[in-house]
């Protein structure tokens, strides 16, 4: 087995690609917490290395988040845990994989300004971000602005407000003359 492994615009966070499906399409599982990852063995033995703070499985990558080491340090680790998973043919997840919760929120008079937005995020913004081992979804629309969750390496990532404001904001305000403005929401 060959793991390819790639930077993110996120430098405390690395993109790992298996060469195999991790979730498939339309599965993310966002793990921010060691606590969070008790769900999934391989989320759990990744955050059993030292200095790991997140995790993030992609339709086909796995996305590592850590403060301190240097991930010369730690890559080989990391590597070893996901190599080591794979191989030993263990459950990815304990529990069944859904699709992302859709906890939308907005007003009724809204609804076909929000189907535009979810259209637009879903073609053209997450697998632009996905490449870079994140994901973007939508959480709600209210009197014009657009609020967002950024996941794996998007979630504390310093160019994400630059890809917010310059990317995301100005696209949907071209496609949809509603939206004003669009916000992350804190995590």
């Amino acid at each position: 087995m060959f793991i390819q492994t790639e930077s993110t615009p996120n430098p405390a966070t690395l993109k790992f690609l298996p060469g195999q499906d991790v979730l498939g399409a339309g599965h993310t599982a966002d793990f921010p917490t060691r606590e969070a990852a008790e769900r999934s063995p391989l989320a759990k033995a990744l955050f059993g290395v030292d200095g790991v703070t997140a995790v993030f499985f992609g339709a086909d990558f796995v996305t590592i988040t850590k403060d301190g080491p240097e991930w010369q340090h730690i890559k080989p680790s990391l590597l070893g845990a996901i190599m080591e998973h794979y191989t030993s043919g263990a459950p990815l997840m304990l529990d069944e994989v859904a699709p992302a919760p859709t906890e939308m929120s907005f007003a009724d008079d809204d609804a076909e300004v929000v189907e535009q937005i979810v259209e637009l995020l879903e073609t053209r913004v997450r697998p632009f971000v996905a490449q870079d081992g994140g994901d973007i979804t939508f959480q709600s629309y209210e009197a014009g602005i657009v609020f967002l969750n950024l996941k794996g390496a998007c979630a504390g990532c310093p160019a994400s407000t630059m890809t917010l404001k310059n990317g995301v904001e100005n696209m949907l305000k071209h496609y949809v003359p509603e939206v004003e403005e669009v916000r992350a929401v804190p995590q």
